[in-house]
């Protein structure tokens, strides 16, 4: 049998409860999977590399289907200026995650993301906004330094498109197209830095069910759900996860 990087069935078990509701958030809002599930599943697992790669392998479903199903709505010059600075990012902060727990960083996401949620709170939500051009790359920059070390590189490009996404579609499937391209650049970057092994790809294949059921329920709750909400709930979400940061560490 191969091995994983679960030590009895109830940690599994709880693992796939976590992933169900993790996947059900980021499809839902284009998301969040990483911020909900790296301080959940931390407190099963020991070791902070194990959820980290687990999360990345566990993500790529959903984000080819809605990177897919949303490529004729991108709007791809802004798109690849942050990628861009993506790609310069991510293998930066993979090298950082492999030589330490730089967790004062998560604590200053942490209050960032509170702050930004609460102002947008407060923001009239009519109209576009579109952030300059020149400040794609730097976007990027930050979100690929930040998913390389915790797999949570959202919080910039999700304000970029709040303030710039015409509806909640166009919204999501931005983030999750930049994501996709993230984890592709990612991968690479974890194998150089030995933190893909066997036993985590395993493990990942074994949550694969659980994963497909929360992406499910998540694009069923994102079809029927209305944009002013939607943009509501983003804020709410973006505090709630800098709370769970704070109290995780």
């Amino acid at each position: 049998m191969p091995t994983t990087i679960f030590t009895d069935p109830v940690q599994f078990a709880l693992t796939c409860v976590i992933l169900v509701v993790a996947q059900v958030i980021y499809v839902l809002f284009g998301f969040g999977s990483g911020l909900t599930a790296v301080g959940s599943l931390a407190l099963l697992f020991p070791e902070i590399k194990d959820v980290v790669v687990l999360l990345l392998l566990v993500n790529l479903p959903a984000e080819v289907l809605v990177a897919w199903g949303t490529r004729h709505r991108l709007e791809w010059r802004p798109l690849l200026g942050i990628s861009a600075g993506v790609v310069v990012g991510i293998p930066i902060g993979a090298r950082l995650l492999s030589r330490g727990d730089p967790s004062v960083i998560l604590t200053m996401l942490g209050w960032f993301l509170i702050a930004v949620g609460l102002v947008f709170l407060r923001l009239p939500s009519g109209g576009r906004h579109r952030p300059p051009a020149w400040a794609g790359p730097p976007t990027g920059l930050v979100s690929g330094l930040l998913t390389g070390l915790f797999g949570t590189g959202g919080p910039p490009v999700i304000i970029w498109y709040h303030v710039s996404a015409a509806d909640k579609t166009v919204f999501r499937g931005h983030l999750m197209t930049i994501f996709l391209l993230m984890t592709i650049v990612r991968v690479p970057s974890y194998v150089a830095n030995g933190l893909v092994t066997a036993p985590r790809l395993w493990s990942g294949l074994a949550v694969l069910p659980a994963v497909l059921l929360g992406a499910w329920l998540g694009h069923r709750l994102h079809v029927h759900i209305s944009d002013r909400l939607f943009r509501i709930l983003v804020c709410v979400l973006l505090v709630l996860l800098g709370a769970m940061l704070l109290i995780r560490h």
